[in-house]
């Protein structure tokens, strides 16, 4: 019997099993698909997934496989330059390809100790009080003592949970895929750049060895997206909106997606979960969908371990969707007003041409900025300090830096005062007292996913928020 059962081997279940293999839970990652696909659909990280990577020491070998770009122009693709004063020690966006990003958060998690079983499509599924049975296509059975549904906008755990999914269906969809042209290459870079001037949601750029990345919009709505495209079917989109198909051939793969915007009504049914876009889905502008569902992940994870090992306190795991689900609404909320931004009718275009003006202010680019970049990000952990329920950057301290010391996924009470003591919770908690010129509360306590749970320097209000976040002290 497992911990967890993680349905789903993406970038949300792979960053949840590294998360729980910290913590000693055991883990298996129930992949359908027999070999990593090679559609990319995902272009990048923003700063609060990199920062989350830096939080686990997994940030340099991230940096190897992608290129750093200034952050800004976020918004409906309006262009603006980086603005300042973010709040991140990671100003900028890493850009790495989706299946880059997949394999390395895969080896992560397999190396942690996750076992993953490829070509194992789950069915079915049946919870009871001691734990959930896991059906397979291949009749076989997985039992756990909690599930993870980590697979997908089509989910079949949200499915076979009967979870609504309100939202709005898809209006436009979009052909994308990576292939070979015979027009010249500076054809199709002038093209390209004049058609965006007036349709951001076409795009044709080179992507080396004599291939183009392409993403046009269909003449249609598909009834079954998972039916890509034929070459004639974009080549017939490229005439439509390019005037040519520019001799495109060879393509490597095809695919195409909704501009639908759809979130679940919860994210926990008794002992299964949901993430990633499973949970959620709406348009890829900004290219936050990623990013949240490893956000998601890294919200969840650490609750789940502490579940398994039985220190988890009253209403911890409640605490997913109470945090995560109003950070996902508010996402589906900035790609619906991008989406209508970017409309080529008379009204939407006069507004953009306002907010494009209202950008040239540094507080609202700003705001923007860490809005998509997921910086702005607090949850309501009640009344308290400025900083409670916000992430903290990577903090210089005298000796090192924050992240550093968070590696393990544990708690932290980073203690400037050097009198605070985490007696009691040392099992769940580091203290660690060190000083930063960046910081100006006598101590912060930090949840394993950097979010501040309080900040002060009385030791018996201390001591309530840490039973509050890690339970019961532990017997000597």
């Amino acid at each position: 019997m497992f911990d967890v059962i993680i349905a789903g081997g993406g970038p949300t279940g792979s960053m949840l099993a590294g998360e729980l293999r910290l913590h000693g839970v055991r883990v298996v990652v129930l992949e359908r698909d027999p070999e990593p696909s090679p559609i990319i659909r995902g272009l990048g990280l923003h700063a609060r997934s990199i920062e989350v990577l830096a939080q686990r020491g997994l940030l340099d070998r991230f940096l190897a496989h992608g290129t750093q770009y200034p952050l800004g122009g976020f918004f409906a693709g309006i262009s603006k330059p980086s603005p300042g004063g973010l709040d991140t020690a990671h100003p900028y966006v890493l850009g790495i390809p989706q299946n880059v990003t997949d394999r390395l958060l895969l080896e992560y998690a397999v190396e942690s100790g996750a076992e993953l079983r490829r070509g194992r499509e789950l069915t079915g599924l049946r919870q009871d009080d001691e734990g959930v049975t896991a059906e397979l296509a291949d009749g076989s059975r997985v039992r756990g003592r909690y599930l993870v549904g980590c697979d997908g906008g089509r989910s079949t755990v949200r499915k076979l949970l009967g979870i609504g999914f309100p939202g709005e269906p898809s209006r436009v969809d979009m052909l994308l895929g990576e292939l070979a042209a015979t027009a010249p290459a500076e054809t199709i870079a002038a093209t390209a750049a004049e058609i965006r001037e007036t349709n951001r949601r076409f795009g044709m750029g080179a992507i080396g060895d004599g291939l183009y990345r392409l993403v046009v919009p269909a003449a249609t709505v598909a009834e079954d997206r998972t039916v890509p495209p034929t070459l004639e079917e974009i080549r017939q989109q490229l005439r439509t909106y390019a005037g040519t198909d520019f001799g495109v051939h060879s393509p490597r793969w095809l695919s195409r997606f909704g501009d639908a915007t759809r979130l679940a009504e919860r994210y926990r049914d008794g002992r299964v979960f949901l993430a990633g876009d499973a949970a959620h889905i709406h348009p890829p502008l900004g290219g936050q969908g990623l990013n949240l569902g490893v956000q998601d992940a890294f919200n969840l994870g650490w609750k789940l371990a502490a579940a398994v090992a039985g220190w988890a306190p009253e209403g911890l795991l409640d605490t997913y969707h109470a945090e995560r689900h109003p950070v996902a609404a508010d996402v589906l909320d900035n790609t619906r007003a991008q989406t209508e931004l970017m409309s080529l009718e008379p009204g939407p275009r006069a507004l953009r041409k306002l907010v494009a003006e209202l950008m040239d202010f540094d507080e609202v680019n700003r705001y923007l900025t860490e809005k998509i970049t997921a910086l702005r990000v607090r949850y309501d952990f009640g009344d308290g300090h400025e900083l409670l329920g916000r992430r903290l950057r990577d903090l210089r301290l005298k000796r090192g830096s924050l992240y550093e010391l968070m590696h393990g996924g544990r708690g932290l009470l980073l203690d400037q005062t050097g009198r605070l003591s985490v007696e009691g919770w040392a099992d769940r908690v580091d203290h660690v007292a060190d000083v930063s010129e960046e910081l100006d509360v006598p101590a912060v306590l930090l949840r394993p996913d950097g979010h501040v749970a309080w900040a002060g320097q009385d030791q018996r209000e201390l001591a309530g928020h840490l039973a509050r976040w890690f339970g019961a002290v532990s017997s000597p």
